[in-house]
């Protein structure tokens, strides 16, 4: 029953307008060719870099973060060239494995990996932070607090024309996908009921987002 489906879903996902490239430790010249070349034949909308540290920055630098900084840069020269949003994924630290309570794996900015200047050129820094990764069990694997079953949030660290916070979500573990959550959503559209977290939430900057995150 789910191959069809899936044959289908592959029919319709290899005639998208996605353009993959794997190449490994691509540098910012390929990139930047590659990116102008997809703008001029096929109007590129996006640029994801999944994710940062795996690309190869420009020779003669004395070490890996003056290198993740000039591959940093690199992608905002290339967003503001082409005029088109670069999201790029990044590496964090062990810090926020070290931190204890309720804080232990919150991101936060210092934790980005190898580079101050990814904090610096990011107009938009977003992190996704599931709170029962980090939590007790019990001897048979399941929470001690069962709350935070399905629990996440999304912490806007930074936006330097708005303000930050934090906004709830809720992870479907079955579909590996993240939702925001509302009161109003109906818990069978992803086979599953949904706990009631309260609804959208901002921790700070409330007011200028009118009560809601984005």
């Amino acid at each position: 029953e789910s191959m069809p489906r899936l044959a289908q879903a592959a029919g319709i996902l290899s005639h998208a307008p996605i353009f993959i490239d794997d190449t490994p430790g691509i540098t910012l010249l390929e990139m930047r060719a590659k990116a102008r070349r997809l703008k001029s034949e096929h109007d590129l909308g996006l640029i994801i870099v999944d994710y940062l540290q795996l690309m190869t920055g420009p020779t003669g630098v004395e070490n890996r973060q003056q290198e993740v900084s000039q591959i940093s840069r690199g992608l905002k020269s290339l967003a503001k060239e082409l005029g088109v949003p670069v999201v790029a994924l990044s590496q964090l630290s062990r810090a926020p494995e070290q931190r204890t309570g309720d804080d232990k794996g919150r991101p936060q900015l210092s934790d980005l990996r190898e580079s101050g200047a990814i904090e610096q050129d990011a107009d938009v820094i977003m992190f996704i932070f599931r709170q029962e990764v980090y939590a007790e069990r019990d001897e048979n694997g399941r929470l001690k607090d069962p709350d935070l079953e399905g629990r996440a949030e999304i912490i806007i660290g930074k936006q330097r024309n708005g303000p930050i916070g934090s906004a709830r979500l809720y992870f479907h573990k079955q579909y590996t996908r993240f939702d925001n959550f509302s009161g109003r959503q109906d818990p069978s559209n992803y086979g599953g009921a949904k706990p009631d977290f309260g609804g959208p939430k901002l921790v700070k900057g409330a007011d200028d987002f009118g009560g809601t995150p984005f």
